[in-house]
């Protein structure tokens, strides 16, 4: 598995443990937590990248919210089940602020975390949602364009 992929599977475990945790650590807590108890280290890029990708959701998980409140027509954010929801902020943050990840490999990613992680249809459901955040972003499915 590739590291950028590791390290996204693991922020998503993060975004959703903050979810559910309710307050009960913080996400600095969480983020020092998570890789105590390995067997085998993981690369230090995986963890530098998933901590950017948990830092810069919550960081920004308001205007994420808004975005993919405005790319779903029929649903409610709160609807949504924890997993997709946070694989979209995930998907959301990469498009509007990681200059480094084509466009189409974060909504790609994404899909496949649906996909591993979500229900049967949460690929397709990712994959609407990304696409029209990527369009009314300006980011073109195959490189960036003016944002």
């Amino acid at each position: 598995m590739g590291g950028r992929r590791q390290a996204r599977e693991q922020a998503l475990q993060l975004l959703y443990q903050l979810d559910i945790g309710a307050g009960a650590l913080t996400p600095e807590d969480a983020l020092a937590r998570f890789w105590e108890d390995e067997e085998e280290p993981t690369a230090p890029d995986v963890v530098e990248f998933a901590r950017i990708l948990v830092r810069g959701v919550l960081a920004r998980r308001e205007r994420l919210d808004a975005m993919i409140s405005d790319a779903s027509i029929n649903w409610k954010l709160a609807r949504m089940s924890l997993v997709d929801r946070n694989i979209l902020r995930i998907g959301a943050f990469e498009l509007s602020a990681l200059e480094d990840v084509p466009p189409n490999v974060a909504i790609n990613e994404a899909i496949e975390l649906g996909k591993r992680f979500g229900t049967s249809d949460s690929g397709s459901f990712i994959n609407g949602i990304l696409d029209k955040i990527a369009r009314t972003l300006g980011v073109a499915a195959k490189g960036r364009r003016g944002r």
